[in-house]
Protein backbone atom coordinates (compact mmCIF):
# COMPACT_ATOMS: atom_id res chain seq x y z
CA UNK A 1 0.00 0.00 0.00
CA UNK A 2 1.14 3.47 -0.55
CA UNK A 3 -0.18 6.99 0.44
CA UNK A 4 0.41 9.06 -2.68
CA UNK A 5 3.07 11.53 -0.80
CA UNK A 6 6.15 11.45 -3.17
CA UNK A 7 9.30 10.52 -1.33
CA UNK A 8 11.37 11.84 -4.07
CA UNK A 9 12.10 12.20 -7.74
CA UNK A 10 14.49 10.28 -8.94
CA UNK A 11 16.39 9.84 -12.80
CA UNK A 12 16.37 6.90 -14.69
CA UNK A 13 19.64 5.80 -15.40
CA UNK A 14 19.42 3.07 -17.75
CA UNK A 15 16.69 1.16 -19.79
CA UNK A 16 17.37 -2.86 -21.08
CA UNK A 17 14.23 -3.53 -23.50
CA UNK A 18 13.58 -6.79 -24.78
CA UNK A 19 10.47 -8.07 -26.17
CA UNK A 20 7.25 -7.11 -24.24
CA UNK A 21 9.38 -6.46 -21.34
CA UNK A 22 11.71 -4.22 -19.96
CA UNK A 23 14.17 -3.53 -17.13
CA UNK A 24 15.30 -0.34 -16.07
CA UNK A 25 17.53 0.91 -13.19
CA UNK A 26 16.86 4.31 -11.06
CA UNK A 27 19.15 6.17 -8.93
CA UNK A 28 18.10 6.35 -5.15
CA UNK A 29 19.02 8.99 -2.55
CA UNK A 30 20.78 7.35 0.84
CA UNK A 31 16.69 8.12 2.54
CA UNK A 32 15.05 5.70 0.17
CA UNK A 33 17.74 2.57 0.21
CA UNK A 34 17.59 2.29 3.92
CA UNK A 35 16.06 -1.22 4.55
CA UNK A 36 15.04 -1.69 1.14
CA UNK A 37 15.44 -5.03 0.17
CA UNK A 38 14.96 -7.64 -3.08
CA UNK A 39 11.39 -8.16 -3.71
CA UNK A 40 10.45 -4.48 -2.17
CA UNK A 41 8.00 -2.91 -3.59
CA UNK A 42 8.26 0.67 -4.39
CA UNK A 43 5.63 3.13 -6.73
CA UNK A 44 6.86 4.39 -9.51
CA UNK A 45 4.32 7.44 -10.86
CA UNK A 46 2.16 5.52 -8.80
CA UNK A 47 2.92 2.09 -10.09
CA UNK A 48 3.76 -0.91 -7.64
CA UNK A 49 7.18 -2.36 -9.36
CA UNK A 50 9.12 -5.13 -7.32
CA UNK A 51 12.92 -4.51 -6.20
CA UNK A 52 14.92 -6.99 -8.43
CA UNK A 53 18.23 -6.33 -8.11
CA UNK A 54 20.29 -3.91 -5.75
CA UNK A 55 24.15 -2.25 -6.95
CA UNK A 56 24.89 0.62 -4.24
CA UNK A 57 22.19 3.45 -5.07
CA UNK A 58 21.22 1.64 -8.28
CA UNK A 59 18.49 0.17 -7.97
CA UNK A 60 16.61 -1.93 -10.83
CA UNK A 61 13.01 -2.90 -11.68
CA UNK A 62 11.36 -5.04 -13.88
CA UNK A 63 7.73 -4.28 -16.22
CA UNK A 64 5.98 -6.70 -17.88
CA UNK A 65 3.63 -6.75 -20.89
CA UNK A 66 0.60 -5.78 -18.80
CA UNK A 67 2.65 -2.76 -16.98
CA UNK A 68 3.98 -1.39 -20.26
CA UNK A 69 0.32 -1.87 -21.65
CA UNK A 70 -1.33 0.11 -19.02
CA UNK A 71 1.47 2.63 -17.51
CA UNK A 72 3.26 5.28 -18.92
CA UNK A 73 6.42 3.78 -17.54
CA UNK A 74 7.23 2.43 -21.28
CA UNK A 75 7.57 5.75 -22.58
CA UNK A 76 10.28 6.92 -20.33
CA UNK A 77 14.29 7.55 -21.47
CA UNK A 78 17.17 7.39 -19.53
CA UNK A 79 17.51 10.45 -17.59
CA UNK A 80 13.72 10.90 -17.62
CA UNK A 81 12.40 11.75 -13.89
CA UNK A 82 10.02 9.57 -11.92
CA UNK A 83 8.34 9.84 -8.87
CA UNK A 84 8.79 7.86 -6.31
CA UNK A 85 7.09 6.64 -3.09
CA UNK A 86 8.64 3.19 -0.72
CA UNK A 87 5.45 1.33 0.57
CA UNK A 88 3.79 2.46 3.85
CA UNK A 89 5.09 2.23 7.11
CA UNK A 90 2.17 1.29 9.42
CA UNK A 91 4.15 3.54 12.33
CA UNK A 92 4.21 6.69 9.05
CA UNK A 93 1.63 9.57 8.86
CA UNK A 94 -1.01 9.05 5.91
CA UNK A 95 -0.59 12.56 4.58
CA UNK A 96 -2.60 11.47 1.28
CA UNK A 97 -5.01 8.42 0.66
CA UNK A 98 -4.28 5.18 0.86
CA UNK A 99 -3.26 3.66 -2.58
CA UNK A 100 -2.46 0.18 -3.94
CA UNK A 101 0.42 1.15 -6.48
CA UNK A 102 -2.37 -0.85 -9.44
CA UNK A 103 -2.66 1.57 -12.15
CA UNK A 104 -6.39 2.02 -13.53
CA UNK A 105 -5.62 3.65 -16.38
CA UNK A 106 -3.79 6.68 -17.94
CA UNK A 107 -4.88 10.24 -18.78
CA UNK A 108 -3.90 12.95 -21.23
CA UNK A 109 -3.35 16.29 -20.46
CA UNK A 110 -5.84 18.49 -22.46
CA UNK A 111 -5.26 22.16 -20.34
CA UNK A 112 -3.28 23.81 -18.27
CA UNK A 113 -4.23 27.06 -16.64
CA UNK A 114 -1.43 28.33 -14.63
CA UNK A 115 -1.65 31.40 -12.34
CA UNK A 116 0.46 33.34 -9.04
CA UNK A 117 1.27 30.41 -7.17
CA UNK A 118 -1.26 28.27 -8.66
CA UNK A 119 -1.71 25.91 -11.30
CA UNK A 120 -5.17 23.80 -12.48
CA UNK A 121 -4.36 20.92 -14.56
CA UNK A 122 -7.62 19.42 -16.74
CA UNK A 123 -6.93 15.72 -17.73
CA UNK A 124 -9.05 13.29 -20.13
CA UNK A 125 -8.65 9.53 -19.51
CA UNK A 126 -8.22 6.82 -21.94
CA UNK A 127 -10.82 4.40 -20.72
CA UNK A 128 -13.97 6.60 -20.90
CA UNK A 129 -15.62 3.58 -18.35
CA UNK A 130 -13.77 4.83 -15.46
CA UNK A 131 -14.97 8.54 -15.95
CA UNK A 132 -17.68 7.65 -13.72
CA UNK A 133 -15.93 6.95 -10.85
CA UNK A 134 -14.04 10.34 -10.60
CA UNK A 135 -16.19 12.96 -8.69
CA UNK A 136 -15.88 16.27 -7.74
CA UNK A 137 -13.55 16.28 -4.28
CA UNK A 138 -13.22 13.16 -4.63
CA UNK A 139 -9.63 11.70 -4.28
CA UNK A 140 -7.32 10.14 -7.24
CA UNK A 141 -4.17 9.05 -7.69
CA UNK A 142 -1.80 11.43 -10.55
CA UNK A 143 1.52 9.63 -11.36
CA UNK A 144 1.51 8.76 -8.21
CA UNK A 145 0.82 11.71 -6.66
CA UNK A 146 -2.52 11.81 -3.78
CA UNK A 147 -4.48 14.52 -4.99
CA UNK A 148 -8.30 15.78 -4.76
CA UNK A 149 -10.28 16.27 -7.91
CA UNK A 150 -11.56 19.62 -8.67
CA UNK A 151 -13.84 19.97 -11.26
CA UNK A 152 -15.74 17.33 -13.56
CA UNK A 153 -17.16 17.95 -16.85
CA UNK A 154 -18.22 15.65 -18.93
CA UNK A 155 -15.47 13.41 -19.83
CA UNK A 156 -12.60 15.81 -18.22
CA UNK A 157 -11.46 16.23 -15.04
CA UNK A 158 -8.92 18.89 -13.22
CA UNK A 159 -6.90 19.33 -9.77
CA UNK A 160 -5.36 22.06 -8.58
CA UNK A 161 -2.00 22.15 -7.23
CA UNK A 162 -0.39 24.10 -4.50
CA UNK A 163 3.83 25.31 -4.84
CA UNK A 164 4.62 22.87 -2.62
CA UNK A 165 2.90 19.98 -4.98
CA UNK A 166 4.63 21.26 -8.20
CA UNK A 167 8.36 21.60 -6.00
CA UNK A 168 8.64 17.87 -4.97
CA UNK A 169 7.03 15.81 -7.96
CA UNK A 170 7.68 15.54 -11.52
CA UNK A 171 3.62 17.51 -12.67
CA UNK A 172 5.64 20.73 -13.13
CA UNK A 173 7.40 19.40 -15.92
CA UNK A 174 4.46 18.16 -17.71
CA UNK A 175 3.07 19.70 -21.18
CA UNK A 176 -0.29 19.49 -23.34
CA UNK A 177 -0.60 16.08 -24.42
CA UNK A 178 1.55 14.49 -21.92
CA UNK A 179 0.73 11.23 -20.40
CA UNK A 180 0.00 10.66 -16.58
CA UNK A 181 -0.96 7.30 -14.74
CA UNK A 182 -4.22 7.54 -12.99
CA UNK A 183 -5.03 5.66 -9.88
CA UNK A 184 -9.64 5.77 -9.15
CA UNK A 185 -9.69 5.56 -5.11
CA UNK A 186 -11.09 2.07 -4.92
CA UNK A 187 -13.25 3.03 -2.08
CA UNK A 188 -15.41 5.32 -4.70
CA UNK A 189 -15.18 2.60 -7.28
CA UNK A 190 -16.82 -0.21 -4.92
CA UNK A 191 -19.50 2.35 -3.94
CA UNK A 192 -20.58 3.43 -7.02
CA UNK A 193 -20.35 -0.37 -7.86
CA UNK A 194 -22.38 -1.68 -5.65
CA UNK A 195 -25.04 0.88 -5.59
CA UNK A 196 -25.11 -0.45 -9.53
CA UNK A 197 -25.65 -3.75 -8.65
CA UNK A 198 -28.11 -3.21 -6.34
CA UNK A 199 -30.51 -0.72 -8.33
CA UNK A 200 -30.04 -3.26 -11.44
CA UNK A 201 -31.52 -6.66 -8.70
CA UNK A 202 -34.33 -4.10 -7.84
CA UNK A 203 -35.02 -3.27 -11.06
CA UNK A 204 -35.26 -7.12 -12.46
CA UNK A 205 -37.09 -7.60 -9.36
CA UNK A 206 -39.45 -5.07 -10.60
CA UNK A 207 -39.67 -6.25 -14.34
CA UNK A 208 -40.92 -10.01 -12.82
CA UNK A 209 -43.09 -9.02 -10.40
CA UNK A 210 -44.52 -6.96 -13.38
CA UNK A 211 -44.84 -10.04 -15.68
CA UNK A 212 -45.64 -12.61 -13.14
CA UNK A 213 -48.96 -10.58 -12.72
CA UNK A 214 -49.33 -9.82 -16.08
Amino acid sequence: MFTGIIQATVPIIYINKKANFCTYTVKLPEHLLHGLALGASVAHNGCCLTVTSITGNLVSFDLIKETLRLTNLGLLQVDDLINLERAYNLKAEIGGHLMSGHISCTAEISKIIISENNRQIWFSVTDKTLQKYILHKGYIGVDGISLTVGEVINDRFCVHLIPETLTRTTICKKYLGDVVNIEIDPQTQTIIDTVERVLAMHERKILSNKFNFR
